[in-house]
């Protein structure tokens, strides 16, 4: 019996599923206009990001860590004497962040469903547990997913560990997602598919240059176009 070249299938969720870093984007906007007479929206977006880089040892990924990165922002940006109403303001737009509707991308949906029962699919989504789950079970696509991975970081051994548990090895995998850094690059190197499905918006975090070399990369406008681009594989 002939092995399919591909057997599972891991997504990606925020920004690749539902809609994630344009709600940053309008909270980061609020935040600086809160700050605005202390520096200029350019400058406290740069110490933002700085605060956020520091703390991703600490808090990892997600709403929670931002929140207190823009606290501690504010904080550095007026010497330690931000007004209380602030630091109040930066607590509720956090809040709003942790309970906001989700909004699926196109195809998301349809796209799962034609896949589902011909691949072992996986949803492998990195951040705050509580909020990743929220989104899964309000984007009602849970049902469509064989399984999935909540992790802190996704690495090259990550992708190892999730598909050599989900599947017979990462050879026969590949991972579809918005973020060439945490989605596709680590992906080749554990051996999968890497399949980049651009976001209008993605966090600077994220960005790398795109693998072109490697076997394993395809790019592809949206994820409406998945099924062909396996068709093609098999």
């Amino acid at each position: 019996m002939t092995l399919r070249p591909l057997a599972t299938i891991g997504f990606d969720a925020d920004d690749t599923l539902w809609q994630n870093e344009q709600y940053y984007r309008l909270t980061e906007e609020h935040f600086t206009a809160l700050l605005a007479d202390f520096a200029e929206p350019e400058h406290i977006s740069g110490r933002l990001l700085e605060a956020e880089k520091r703390n991703l040892a600490y808090y990892g990924f997600g709403i929670k860590g931002f929140t207190l990165s823009m606290i501690e922002t504010a904080l550095e940006i007026t010497d330690c004497c931000v007004p209380a109403r602030v630091i109040d303001d930066i607590l509720r737009v956090g809040r709003e962040l942790l309970s906001h509707p989700v909004e699926t991308l196109p195809h998301a949906r349809d796209t799962l469903e034609t896949l589902a029962g011909d691949y072992y699919l996986i949803l492998v989504t990195k951040g705050d547990l509580f909020d990743q789950e929220r989104k899964l079970a309000q984007s009602g696509l849970g049902e469509l997913f064989d399984a999935v991975e909540i992790v802190s970081d996704k690495t090259a051994t990550t992708y190892r560990r999730v598909f050599s548990r989900n599947g017979d090895s990462p050879n026969r995998a590949m991972m579809v997602g918005n973020s060439l850094k945490s989605d596709v690059v680590p992906a080749i190197a554990a051996g999968a598919w890497g399949v980049f499905v651009p976001h209008e918006l993605t966090w600077v975090l994220e960005q790398v240059e795109k693998p072109v070399e490697a076997p394993r990369f395809r790019e592809i406008a949206h994820l409406g176009e998945l099924p062909d681009l396996l068709a093609s594989l098999q």
